[in-house]
């Protein structure tokens, strides 16, 4: 059978190393970053061009399952592949990482968005930690009165034109440790993260927990409603039962 693997996550890359033999699998990846992980699959990059694109690519490479793996906060492609699997009649599972939730000792700000967000930092200047990803950064353009420091997988270019900031190119996984070093000395006052979960990029979590500071955290965008498990596991298991 032949597979289409949305990806570009690490449940996406255990997938793709878990999959028993005789399945025939390609992973697509958005190509937003210039340098991904080699995986042991033909991997593509790139957009469909939207839920019709999608589905036609489904058909003419004879695709009998959708794997959907993408990231928490793809809400695009999932609704394509959700709309591309049904005008098709393809099989479709997707892997819904959990969310993480509220421990005591946490100071989170709930955000409905990224606008939300920028309204939660207030107008006292501050030092903000962003970790949001390089396109969601240029929300925060219109409070420039904060010393902004942003991580992000790929450079972010002029995309957050304010006058105080410091950008940092790394990929996770971050542990604890040193990420409470690392707000410590860098003397950050909030950080702003996605509700990504997953263990990666918890440690930024735990380690704003120690130090006792606040956390926007910006909630998922609402996905379709799809067949799904919790990781590569679980869809390891399901692709065994087809």
């Amino acid at each position: 059978m032949r597979i289409l693997i949305l990806g570009g996550t690490g449940e996406a890359s255990a997938l793709v190393r878990g999959l028993p033999p005789g399945l025939d699998a390609t992973l697509s990846l958005a190509g937003r970053t210039s340098a991904p992980k080699a995986e042991p699959v033909p991997t593509r990059s790139g957009g469909f061009g939207g839920a019709e694109g999608l589905g036609a690519w489904i058909v003419e490479h004879r695709i009998g399952c959708v794997i959907d793996a993408t990231h928490p906060f793809a809400a695009r492609i999932s609704a394509n592949a959700a709309q591309a699997c049904a005008a098709t009649g393809t099989t479709l599972l997707a892997i819904r990482r959990p969310a993480w939730d509220p421990v005591p000792g946490d100071r989170w700000i709930d955000a409905a968005d990224m606008a939300a967000a920028v309204l939660a930092l207030g107008d006292t200047p501050r030092r903000i930690f962003l970790t949001v990803g390089r396109l969601e950064v240029g929300a925060f353009a219109v409070a420039p009165q904060h010393d902004y420091v942003v991580r992000a997988i790929e450079p972010i270019g002029d995309a957050l034109p304010v006058p105080r900031l410091t950008t940092i190119a790394a990929r996770g996984p971050f542990d604890v440790q040193a990420e409470t070093a690392f707000l410590a000395e860098r003397g950050i006052a909030v950080l702003v993260s996605k509700n990504s979960g997953g263990a990666a990029t918890y440690g930024k979590i735990a380690a704003a927990r120690a130090l006792a500071l606040p956390v926007v955290m910006v909630r998922r965008p609402a996905k379709p409603a799809v067949a799904s498990v919790a990781d590569a596991a679980g869809a390891l298991d399901w692709l065994k039962a087809l």
